[in-house]
């Protein structure tokens, strides 16, 4: 059950990591690079569906998103229920 944990973890980990280079490629302004605008393409068809789930109950404050933080404390939560579960 270790090494389940373990990969499960992983996974949830590096889709944390794609939220965070997601939200730091906003800054980029559009239209910078036709690889950069690739990468975000690909980056949203990943992150927006999970992140969507979170902007339905978390509005803007001040013109500034927090649903990726909650999302990625989301995420904490469920590698920490599965390490429960599982170990």
């Amino acid at each position: 059950m270790y090494t389940v944990y373990r990969v499960l973890e992983s996974v949830v980990n590096f889709y944390s990591i794609l939220i965070i280079v997601y939200c730091f490629m906003s800054w980029i302004p559009r239209g910078s690079s036709k690889m950069v605008e690739e990468v975000r393409s690909v980056l949203a068809s990943l992150c927006e569906p999970y992140l969507g789930l979170f902007r339905r109950f978390i509005p803007p404050i001040a013109m500034i998103d927090f649903s990726p933080i909650v999302a990625i404390l989301a995420l904490g939560a469920l590698t920490w229920l599965l390490r429960v579960i599982l170990l």
